[in-house]
């Protein structure tokens, strides 16, 4: 039962039912005085804005963006592992040993669907449109279909391998009642569809890196369609941020600079959308710069696999560290800069340089390998790296092995292993149980948290076989 209070999702102070010295059924009913509904919150431009605050800062919830989801991505396949000397988190994750009962996937869970409720409130207010309504609500769905994409990848099989297969619940409205069962894939891509559809005719207004507009949007779809493994509207959506959207690649020369800047861009250089945290609003210790950091945990380090798979001149390279840690090797990620005490940090959803990967994929899948390889050069060119001259089936392979080091510990390249549908292969730094996981393991999908199954007689039969 996925139930959030509908003030709570506005981030609106409720005040306690148990004040009440009566349970007379008028007393639960009154909207407590010291609180607002959200038709009343959202009955105006201002009550809108602040309630996208609210959605946005879903996001930034430890176990969803602002930690655990990009973890997940490099830790459960072959990009990172955790260190021998650690804080101890993470640890069943990089062992393939999470159960239902396991608190990450319960955060990630609950954080998700408690962002799906704020942006749903703002989707479905009743105001007249204008410049502003609008934008929010297209701000909103983008949200919307942001976190129903980040929860289908990880708890449902892959579209490109079953359509029919169970997704994830959809919910769309505010009811305390709804008990909702797994939709289908299918029905859950559908939505995420829609969703950017919408945002993408919406949204009219760019604000900086850390809100969602038109050309996010738009992103996001492209990453979509490719996960579906439909490239030619793979490839259209791509090429509409690279040519319409005003972006630019960040280049080699400003590359370290680019990572080393945690503030919000308002430059449209590289970063389409990122999930951010400011002196006011943030994770502490526990943001995702100090699971990297040796200054912090420093739990996590790069595998040597993917460290040696750059070229000698590789930009990139310059973002990793080769030292020791608890005795042995190790290869640092310094990605990220920041660390606790400048309590500012971001989490990178949609890069520009992504959009290019994409149209190199969607062009190749598609029979044109000049093309494919205009678009994924253009990438290794302004990381200085060599260009390749591949064609087919190699060709597609060295566009997915630079999605890995381009995209590397951001959150992607599980997801990547899980659409394609390829086996994991570890080197010998992680633990000997856990050095490879077939594309058949059970454990390729993430469990429905238990408390999900106890509160929900609906979904009580749905668990994800294995489990």
């Amino acid at each position: 039962m996925i139930r959030v209070s509908k003030y709570g999702t506005l981030g609106l102070t409720l005040l306690s039912l148990s004040m009440f010295t009566s349970c007379k059924k008028s007393f639960i009913e009154v909207t407590p005085p010291t609180s607002v509904t959200p038709a009343q919150a959202l009955s105006n431009e201002s009550g809108m804005a602040t309630a996208l605050l609210g959605a946005y800062s879903g996001l930034r919830n430890v176990d969803y963006y602002g930690r655990t989801v990009p973890v997940l991505g490099d830790l459960l396949s072959d990009n990172a592992y955790v260190s021998t000397k650690n804080s101890g988190r993470y640890t069943q994750f990089n062992n393939y040993t999470f159960t239902v009962a396991d608190a990450n996937i319960l955060g990630f869970w609950t954080s998700a669907y408690t962002t799906i409720l704020r942006a749903n409130n703002i989707i479905n207010a009743n105001l007249p449109g204008s410049a502003n309504v609008n934008q929010y609500k297209g701000e909103a769905y983008a949200i919307r279909a942001l976190t129903y994409f980040t929860l289908v990848r990880y708890f449902a099989k892959p579209y490109t391998d079953d359509p029919n297969a169970l997704g994830v619940p959809i919910v769309t409205t505010y009811n305390p009642e709804l008990y909702p069962p797994r939709s289908k894939v299918s029905e859950v891509y559908a939505l995420i569809q829609s969703d950017l559809t919408q945002a993408y005719s919406l949204m009219t207004q760019y604000t900086n890196s850390t809100q969602f507009s038109k050309y996010a949007a738009r992103g996001l779809q492209a990453k979509a369609y490719m996960t579906m493994g439909d490239y030619a509207n793979a490839k259209t959506a791509a090429l509409d941020v690279i040519n319409n959207s005003g972006f630019s690649v960040v280049t080699a020369a400003n590359y370290a600079s680019y990572w080393n800047a945690a503030l919000p861009r308002t430059d449209k250089v590289e970063t389409l959308f990122e999930v951010s945290s400011d002196a006011n609003s943030n994770n502490g210790f526990d943001a995702l710069p100090n699971i990297y950091s040796q200054a912090g945990y420093g739990d996590l380090l790069a595998s040597t696999d993917l460290y040696n798979s750059y070229d000698a001149g590789d930009i990139r390279l310059s973002l990793y560290q080769v030292g020791t840690r608890g005795g042995l090797a190790a290869i640092f990620v310094n990605k990220y800069s920041s660390t606790f005490g400048t309590d500012i940090s971001d989490t990178k959803v949609l890069r520009l340089s992504e959009m290019y990967l994409i149209a190199a994929e969607a062009y190749n899948k598609t029979g044109d390998d000049v093309n494919a390889l205009t678009y994924v050069n253009y990438i290794r060119t302004r990381r200085s790296a060599t260009p390749l001259a591949l064609t087919g089936t190699a060709l597609f392979n060295a566009i997915i092995a630079e999605r890995r080091r381009e995209l590397a510990f951001e959150g992607d390249r599980y997801l990547d292993l899980q659409r394609l549908k390829l086996d994991i292969i570890r080197t010998t730094e992680y633990p000997a149980s856990a050095r490879s996981l077939p594309y058949s393991s059970f454990r390729r999908l993430l469990p429905i948290p238990q408390s999900e199954l106890d509160s929900n007689p609906n979904i009580r039969s749905q668990q994800n076989s294995g489990y």
